[in-house]
C-alpha cells in the first residue's frame, strides 16, 4: 500500500513543543508557496525573480534562530528536528552566531565567488563608508542575489 503523502514530510516525529510553532511555520510555508508560483513581471530582470524567496527564506530562519537562541522557547531537540527537516537555514543560522554576521541576510553575500570583483557582495559594505558619490546619485546599493539594501553589522 502507498504511503499517504502527509503535510510535512518528516523523517520522524516532530518532538513536544512543535504545535506551538506549527501555525506560524504553515504560514512561511504558504508565504513560500505563493512567491515560487508567482509570474515575473515582464519589464524586471530575471535575477528579481528569486528576491522574495530568498527574504522569506532568511525570515523562517531568523524566527527559528530568535525562539531557540533568543527567547528560549524551544528545546534543543525541536530545534535540531526543525533543521534537520530543513525548516530552517542551517549555515545561515551558523553565521549569525558569528561576530560580524549577526545580520547576514544570505550565504551568497559573502561568497567571493558570486561576484565580479572577487569579494564581498555590495549589501555587506556599511553605508558609512561607501563613497558620498554613490549616496548623492542615488544610486541602488541593492544586492543583485537577493536584494538586501544592506546587512552589514555596523548598520
Amino acid at each position: 500500500m502507498p504511503k499517504i503523502p502527509t503535510k510535512y514530510k518528516f523523517k520522524k516525529r516532530p518532538p513536544n513543543g512543535f504545535s506551538k510553532i506549527e501555525p506560524t511555520l504553515a504560514k512561511f510555508s504558504a508565504k513560500m508557496k505563493a512567491a515560487e508560483s508567482k509570474p515575473l513581471p515582464l519589464n524586471r530582470p530575471k535575477h528579481e525573480s528569486t528576491w522574495e524567496i530568498y527574504k522569506l527564506n532568511h525570515q523562517r530562519s531568523r524566527y527559528i534562530f530568535e525562539i531557540y537562541y533568543k527567547k528560549k522557547m524551544i528545546s534543543r531537540e525541536l530545534y535540531d528536528w526543525l533543521l534537520t527537516n530543513k525548516f530552517g537555514d542551517k549555515e545561515l543560522i551558523a553565521k549569525w552566531k558569528k561576530k560580524g554576521y549577526e545580520n547576514l541576510c544570505c550565504l551568497k553575500c559573502i561568497q567571493a565567488k558570486e561576484t565580479n570583483q572577487g569579494t564581498t557582495c555590495i549589501c555587506r559594505v556599511p553605508r558609512a563608508t561607501l563613497k558620498e558619490t554613490q549616496k548623492d546619485k542615488g544610486k541602488d546599493t541593492r544586492c543583485v542575489n537577493c536584494g538586501c539594501r544592506g546587512c552589514a553589522s555596523s548598520d
